[in-house]
């Protein structure tokens, strides 16, 4: 089965082991050197209408990945452990 990046954006990850509804997939990570797909990751919830800042984001390895259906991607784990996500500076001081 062949998909583009766009048909496995803003599909629901589901975890097989508790039926637990993880979040939709919001970006991949790719291994450039051999061009493959290392994992997709979830990026948490906004806490307040986004003012306090986010939840932690999901890094789902690819080999955990069971099946992509249509609108679904079932795992084999159950819930990832969330990742911090880096902050980039907004701006440089020049002292």
């Amino acid at each position: 089965m062949n998909c583009r990046l766009t048909d496995i954006r803003h599909k629901e990850v589901i975890s097989a082991c508790d039926g637990c509804r993880i979040g939709f997939v919001d970006d991949v990570i790719v291994d450039t050197k051999c061009a493959k797909i290392v994992s997709l990751v979830i990026f948490g919830r906004s806490s307040f209408l986004g003012f306090i800042g986010k939840c932690e984001d999901y890094i789902i390895p690819w080999e955990k990945i069971e099946l992509i259906g249509e609108d679904t991607i079932i795992i084999s784990c159950s819930m990832p452990n969330p990742v911090k996500r880096c902050k980039k500076p907004r701006f440089k001081e020049k002292f």
